[in-house]
């Protein structure tokens, strides 16, 4: 089958007791043991349990990996994924990455060892001179966020494993529907299911993929023993939501290639950050290793003031720091998902006032475009 009937033909789509066109909702703490001190499947739903489990193959399989894991949010993915490593322990991270991992990496892990460095993932050469002998991973996403920069996932992956490290990937910007990061060599591919697997602001929820069984057999251990598992409620949310994901991250790419090339053309406009535009610097690169652009984008405003009147002043778009829902979302990075970031790191990548990021929704792009011109003229449409 081609990947996006896989959507709808996962080996779930049918509850084999009842015929049901759905996964059922498994909504239970404990399941009676049969043959007591015998190993059976489920006893306990943090251990285990069905409607997740459903989640959690089916992510692998659209990831093209061997093993799926399903956590209460992306970020207790990121940090369940990060408790492979241990005291000592070198991690490479991409320097514009999400607010959240930067926190955890930076104000958390350190407290039991860890050493970090950030790097410009896509500038192979400041990666290598990155390396140290217990380098154990290199974490990124690519395009980043918020400033879109592309690494190259094949080269990364032959660089590390060279050096005896794990290649980590945050996918959730692609999904697996515009880029498989595990098919390019990386090891451990993560998702806030939040965003686009899910796609409709009801759910909190973090995917983790893996392809080799011993790395799978720890974070199984980890997802277990750290106990942040998607509840089962949760897990339906995001099977239902995927099955969309094809249509859905086609109109959101539709949306996003039509918004970024009008802002291309404004004058209130400096940058705009799309690795759909043949303008930007890794565009070549990045349709080498995905097959589309996905929704997100950045731009930068020539003056601080015309950032705050485009974030006050546009009327669809709600002001949040999440992306990748129906709805269109309008965010200013340095004060909302990129707070975390210490001040002086986020002025050098030049996360700052006249910087703006749009998660292009399912609207229609001439009414995001009608919209974000009348509020660069400075025409009161906010909420």
């Amino acid at each position: 089958m081609r990947w996006a009937t896989r959507l709808l033909h996962t080996g779930h789509e049918m509850d084999p007791a009842t015929g049901a066109l759905s996964v059922p909702v498994y909504q239970v703490s404990s399941f009676h043991q049969f043959s007591p001190g015998q190993e059976q499947e489920y006893d306990y739903s943090r251990s285990g349990n069905p409607t997740r489990k459903a989640l959690e193959e089916t992510m692998a399989d659209l990831e093209g990996g061997g093993h799926g894991f399903a956590f209460a949010s992306g970020m207790a993915a990121i940090s369940s994924v990060l408790c492979l490593f241990s005291q000592g322990d070198h991690i490479i991270a991409g320097e514009d990455i999400y607010g959240g991992t930067y926190r955890v990496l930076t104000r958390l892990f350190p407290r039991f060892g860890f050493d970090v460095s950030f790097v410009d993932t896509a500038d192979l050469e400041k990666l290598t001179a990155a390396f140290y002998p217990h380098t154990r991973a290199v974490y990124l996403e690519t395009p980043s966020n918020p400033l879109m920069r592309i690494t190259d996932l094949r080269a990364v992956a032959e660089l590390a494993h060279a050096r005896g490290a794990l290649v980590v990937v945050d996918n959730t910007v692609m999904t697996p529907y515009f880029q498989r990061p595990l098919e390019l060599g990386a090891d451990i591919v993560v998702h806030s299911a939040t965003k686009y697997l899910a796609g409709h602001s009801d759910v909190i929820a973090g995917v983790a993929v893996v392809r080799e069984a011993g790395l799978a057999r720890e974070l199984g251990f980890i997802q277990n023993a750290f106990g942040a598992v998607l509840g089962p409620q949760d897990s339906w949310l995001v099977l239902r939501g995927a099955k969309t994901l094809k249509v859905r991250m086609e109109q959101h790419q539709t949306g996003a290639m039509a918004v970024a090339a009008w802002l291309a053309g404004r004058p209130e406009v400096e940058e705009v950050y799309y690795p759909g535009l043949s303008s930007h610097p890794g565009h070549e690169l990045h349709f080498s290793q995905a097959s589309g652009a996905s929704g997100l984008l950045s731009f930068r405003l020539v003056t601080a003031e015309s950032a705050q009147q485009v974030l006050a002043r546009s009327r669809l778009p709600f002001r949040a720091v999440s992306l990748g829902s129906v709805e269109s979302l309008i965010s200013m990075p340095a004060r909302m998902s990129h707070a975390s970031l210490a001040e002086e790191h986020r002025h050098r990548l030049g996360i700052d006032s006249r910087l703006l990021r749009y998660s292009v929704g399912l609207e229609e792009p001439e009414d995001i475009i009608a919209d974000l011109e009348a509020a660069l003229r400075g025409e009161d449409r906010g909420r």
